[in-house]
């Protein structure tokens, strides 16, 4: 079955690695232009085209996707996964079975570019990863396969995205083989249970010290690894990678949101809304991610002083 693979990001890769591991021809790898990153703003080549490259799979970077790019090299099948486009709609049957996606999430909730992330950022005990025929509309196909998994407490969204990768990956190959077969079932969606996950910003990482304790734990793990929690502490960024919720006889009501508590070896421990964090580990601005004793050893934080 020859495959025209649609990917751009991190997600992608594990899928693309066992679709070549299980002697799937891939016709074409489609992914997004490069594009400047960082404080340099150096061109770096997506994660993708890094394995396409290696793997030496043929490789298309189209400012914008058009038919000619699927007419010039047929297909039986495409899969788009983590592309960070919409594929357009004259596109969606150039392949002979048309365009599978791999989505991160229980469709149709968290439809949209950022599923795992606001997974986490809502609570939810569980995710999975759906198998879907792309058709008109963001993630709003029927679906082929859903696979349902549990978000565990501590977990943070790179982790979770590794899981759920390896997860659709064996998924897809499923679906693969019932292609093979001709018994593919589908199952359309209910759009009024649609629930959306944009794209993050670099704004959203920014701390509420008003909200509750619980809300800010998961917003620390929810934007790990980007674009990372981060608050302000005197005149100095501080992102934080990981907290701890502490206990309720723990919180001195006395203080105000964003107050510093304590400073010890343990960590620091800042007033939210409800209840205080623990900060275990952050990066002050230009300096690498340290655990927040080593931060502190060169960082004098005192008790009273506010997070903002």
């Amino acid at each position: 079955m020859r495959v025209i693979f649609f990917g751009t990001g991190d997600f992608a890769v594990p899928i693309l690695e066992r679709l070549v591991e299980n002697h799937y021809p891939i016709v074409l790898c489609v992914t997004q232009p490069d594009r400047p990153q960082g404080r340099g703003l150096q061109t770096v080549a997506c994660p993708v085209k890094q394995v396409a490259l290696r793997l030496q799979l043929p490789l298309a970077q189209p400012e914008g996707l058009s038919c000619q790019l699927c007419e010039d090299r047929p297909s039986d099948i495409g899969i788009a996964v983590d592309y960070g486009r919409l594929i357009p709609a004259d596109l969606l049957d150039f392949p002979q079975h048309g365009i599978l996606g791999v989505h991160p999430s229980l469709l149709p909730k968290y439809r949209g570019a950022s599923p795992i992330p606001w997974s986490i950022l809502q609570g939810e005990e569980k995710t999975g990863v759906s198998i879907f025929r792309l058709a008109q509309g963001l993630d709003a196909g029927p679906i082929a396969s859903q696979q349902t998994i549990a978000i565990e407490p501590a977990e943070d969204a790179a982790s979770l995205a590794r899981r759920l990768a390896i997860l659709g990956a064996q998924q897809l190959l499923g679906v693969l083989a019932l292609f093979s077969k001709e018994s593919v079932s589908w199952s359309p969606q209910d759009d009024s249970q649609a629930s959306y996950a944009p794209k993050l910003t670099k704004e959203q990482g920014r701390v509420d010290w008003r909200q509750p304790a619980v809300s800010i734990e998961r917003l620390v793990r929810a934007m790990n690894p980007w674009p990372c929690a981060y608050t302000t502490w005197k005149t100095t960024l501080l992102k934080i990678w990981k907290v701890e919720v502490a206990s309720h006889r723990d919180a001195p009501h006395s203080f105000y949101p964003g107050t510093v508590t304590a400073a010890t070896a343990h960590g620091i421990t800042v007033m939210t809304g409800k209840e205080t964090v623990i900060l275990k580990e952050v990066q002050p601005a230009g300096k690498r991610r340290m655990h927040a004793q080593e931060f502190l050893a060169g960082h004098p934080v005192q008790v009273g002083e506010q997070l903002v």
